[in-house]
């Protein structure tokens, strides 16, 4: 059994947390038992034991036939809790709204965790619905313009990127450590982050770090379809959204 800080680890804690991770990754694909057990490396039976645990808790959710098996009621809860007791999330709330109002886009307000970003609030466009933008999405930081303004907030020798070759979401996607080194010079020059495709085709966004901390840790970004992204429309945005971005950090406490 490993310890962290000293402290031994629970591994029946350890696994469901595994098991609901597993479960969440997934998003709309129920998964069987069989997989999960081969994905974990955990018995059937033991594996078994546990998600009947979880589903008689509200953890975990089956179907009629008891054989696939999803993120259950009780994770909504606590995801929801999380949100609500965030001071900053509440704050950053009402100028999400302003923005989206001025400019008729989808606004984002996302965290870094780990190497991602966790989407934590989301004003969706009148003119385009985008599924993919929901809170709790895990985007990958290298990969959009929330996590690049926020990678480009730290040198580049403490930047929490995985291995080479970076996780490719589109053919735009940067893929080694050097060309993306070569753009956050850039966002870093220029004061906010562009993402031309590079997490989903047809989609650019603009990404500005909220600096409540140091380094920062949450950014808000527009997305556009590039199909009516002129270079007037995108001026507007990147005022509109330093504006807010300004507003936001002289009404939100220094975190530190």
């Amino acid at each position: 059994m490993s310890q962290r800080a000293g402290v031994p680890e629970v591994k029946s804690a350890v696994r469901t947390v595994a098991v609901l991770e597993l479960l969440a990754a997934r998003g709309e694909r129920p998964a069987r038992l069989r997989e999960l057990s081969e994905a974990l490396g955990v018995p059937r039976s033991s594996m078994y034991a546990l998600l009947q645990t979880l589903v008689e808790c509200g953890w975990v959710r089956t179907d009629a036939t008891g054989s696939l098996y999803s993120v259950g009621i009780r994770a909504l809860l606590t995801g929801t809790s999380y949100l609500d007791s965030d001071l900053y999330v509440r704050a950053v709330r009402p100028y999400l709204d302003e923005a989206s109002d001025a400019l008729g886009e989808t606004i984002h307000l996302a965290r870094l965790d780990g190497s991602d970003v966790v989407y934590l609030a989301t004003r969706e466009s009148h003119e385009y619905l985008r599924t993919i933008s929901r809170v709790g999405r895990r985007v990958p930081a290298h990969a959009g313009a929330l996590g690049k303004a926020l990678l480009a907030e730290r040198a580049d020798d403490q930047l929490p990127l995985v291995e080479e070759p970076l996780r490719t979401l589109t053919a735009n996607t940067h893929t080694t450590r050097a060309s993306l080194l070569a753009d956050l010079a850039e966002v870093r020059a220029r004061g906010h982050s562009v993402d031309r495709e590079e997490t989903v085709v047809g989609i650019a966004g603009f990404g500005f770090a909220l600096r409540y901390d140091a380094p920062a840790t949450d950014a808000i970004s527009c997305s556009v379809p590039v199909s009516r992204l002129t270079a007037e429309h995108e001026r507007v945005i990147v005022a509109v959204m330093r504006e807010v971005r300004s507003k936001i950090e002289s009404a939100v406490p220094f975190r530190g």
